[in-house]
């Protein structure tokens, strides 16, 4: 992993965050594309969303002090910006725009993620409801 002032250059394939560690910072992704993975215990890592350009993530950790939810790893090289709390602050006081765009991304995160549940919940019913009806079978004459 490279560095320099405006972020980081994580390599293809390298961890940016791990689902369980304790964050205290938020990301931009400002050049190259990286991979979502959740951990299930029965699925096993399941990838979740790949983000690009401009994407934003990690923002929980500014909000509250809890562990990860997933982890985020570089498809390709990706150029990372990492925004900690302090700087978040001072900036939403110098442009509170920044926050209300922050608002819009996870309203926008939010009713994708209904959305998708949505779905999900009518494909399971779907099933269930099929394996409810008994196989119809066609009459034989003899």
């Amino acid at each position: 992993m490279a560095g320099n002032a405006l972020g980081r250059v994580y390599a293809d394939g390298e961890i940016v965050i791990r689902q369980g560690e304790v964050g205290d910072c938020m990301f931009t992704l400002q050049e190259g594309r990286l991979e979502v993975i959740a951990h299930h215990e029965v699925r096993g890592d399941v990838r979740v969303a790949i983000m690009d350009k401009g994407a934003i993530f990690g923002e929980m950790a500014i909000f509250e002090r809890t562990v990860r939810s997933a982890t985020v790893r570089a498809l390709g090289e990706a150029h990372v910006l990492t925004i900690d709390k302090k700087s978040f602050l001072r900036r939403v006081q110098e442009d509170p725009s920044i926050a209300f765009n922050l608002v819009r991304m996870l309203s926008q995160r939010v009713r994708r993620l209904t959305e998708e549940l949505g779905e999900r919940r009518i494909n399971t019913e779907d099933r269930q409801l099929d394996r409810s009806q008994p196989e119809r079978c066609a009459s034989r004459e003899p």
